[in-house]
């Protein structure tokens, strides 16, 4: 029940916009609650490189003095990784393309977040 109510989100996340690729929901430990990724993306190399930007970003921010880590987002030549977390234990990880608007990327990554972690907890 819980894991597919997690996969309604994250379909939904996917299917609100075009340029949106692929998402998962990911333990801070590593491991895939659910996912909802295009055809060839390995879920478990997905999730081992979220949970090492994850780290490296809470220390990172952590050194830095710039207090908790809300989000770590990787801007390349095809597209946008954004990596948020989804309550206290779980990260949204959303894949989206060049062409979309970061500002709806971060609206629909954020509520498609939340609604995960009220899932969770």
């Amino acid at each position: 029940m819980r894991e597919d109510q997690i996969r309604t989100i994250l379909t939904d996340l996917n299917g609100g916009s075009t340029d949106i690729d692929a998402s998962a929901l990911i333990s801070t430990d590593g491991l895939i609650i659910s996912s909802a990724l295009s055809p060839g993306m390995d879920e478990d190399r997905i999730s081992a490189m979220v949970a090492a930007m994850l780290s490296l970003g809470e220390r990172t921010a952590a050194e830095l003095s710039r207090g908790n880590l809300e989000q770590v987002m990787i801007s390349g030549a095809q597209g946008y990784v954004l990596i948020i977390h989804a309550g206290n234990d779980a990260v949204l990880c959303t894949i989206a393309g060049k062409a979309i608007k970061l500002g709806l990327l971060f609206i629909d990554a954020s509520r498609a977040a939340k609604a995960a972690a009220a899932i969770l907890t």
